[in-house]
């Protein structure tokens, strides 16, 4: 009998990043967009930022817009534009509530191959991730946190 009960723990402690991870498969609509940078909090200008997370099975792609885009011929808009964005699809692991994303494509070529985590949480049917403090892309003397809110649709 309690061979019985060890065996099944084991298949219960096993089995607990596999159902986490299927919690967290689907489809979501970026809905809320917020950073903080050196711990203040830094709105983002323009309109709200737009997007979609889309979480399967073994992979991912997540496809992010800010709010100040804008479309020119000359190459500095099309650069603007590119800056703009973030793009980037993997493979993914679930830690208890670490969600840890390796990129095998991105916008950003240097993070291909590293691994990104953000913390997760799902309230109803929101999926939070938020990030460690981490260098600012955009100037690595700030450290940045930035945390995402997505509505699942499917």
């Amino acid at each position: 009998m309690v061979r019985l009960i060890c065996a099944l723990v084991l298949v219960l402690l096993l089995a607990s990043p596999c159902l986490a991870q299927q919690s967290l498969v689907g489809t979501y609509k970026l809905v809320s967009l917020q950073r903080e940078l050196d711990g203040k909090a830094d709105p983002l200008p323009g309109n709200p930022a737009r997007g979609y997370l889309i979480i399967a099975p073994k992979a991912y792609v997540m496809l992010q817009t800010e709010g100040t885009r804008k479309y020119g011929p000359s190459a500095a808009d099309k650069a603007a534009l590119w800056e703009s964005m973030v793009a980037h699809g993997g493979s993914y692991r679930v830690e208890g509530n670490k969600f840890v994303m390796t990129s095998d494509t991105s916008s950003n070529e240097s993070t291909v191959g590293t691994p990104s985590t953000r913390y997760w949480e799902i309230k109803g049917n929101r999926l939070i991730l938020s990030s460690d403090p981490r260098p600012w892309h955009r100037d690595p003397s700030k450290t940045v946190v930035s945390r995402q809110e997505y509505e699942k649709i499917d």
